[in-house]
């Protein structure tokens, strides 16, 4: 989904993702390194083509927005990154996810105990 587009693109859209609706200029300004206004519109045109930016007129000129939502290109981004690294395992994920981080507080384990009793419920139940 999103990992199929080009950098910059990708960067558009993450922008959108931080800031919610947004005008060129706007992008422009988050933008990494400078880029004109004509090129920023023409990836955003692309990028509304695609399926992945909504247009809409406001006294602002045109604001736009993610059209996927969130959740769902962070769930089909990070299936690539375990299908390519992790050799399509979630267990080995999870397992390098945890071993990157030093302590963790009570509250996130209780969070993970929780998810996991609800896939194994989710799993046990016809």
């Amino acid at each position: 989904m999103l990992s199929s587009l080009p950098p910059r693109e990708r960067e558009i859209v993450d922008i959108l993702y931080e800031r919610g609706a947004a005008t060129v200029t706007e992008i422009g300004e988050a933008l990494s390194d400078a880029v004109s206004g004509s090129a920023i519109r023409a990836m955003l045109k692309r990028l509304e083509a695609k399926g992945f930016v909504a247009r809409e007129a406001s006294e602002r000129g045109f604001l736009y927005t993610p059209s996927v939502p969130e959740k769902a290109a962070s769930k089909s981004a990070l299936s690539q990154v375990v299908r390519v690294f992790f050799n399509g395992s979630p267990t080995s994920a999870a397992a390098a996810l945890l071993g990157m981080q030093g302590e963790m507080s009570g509250a996130e384990l209780d969070e993970l105990e929780m998810l996991i009793a609800k896939a194994r419920d989710g799993r046990m139940k016809p």
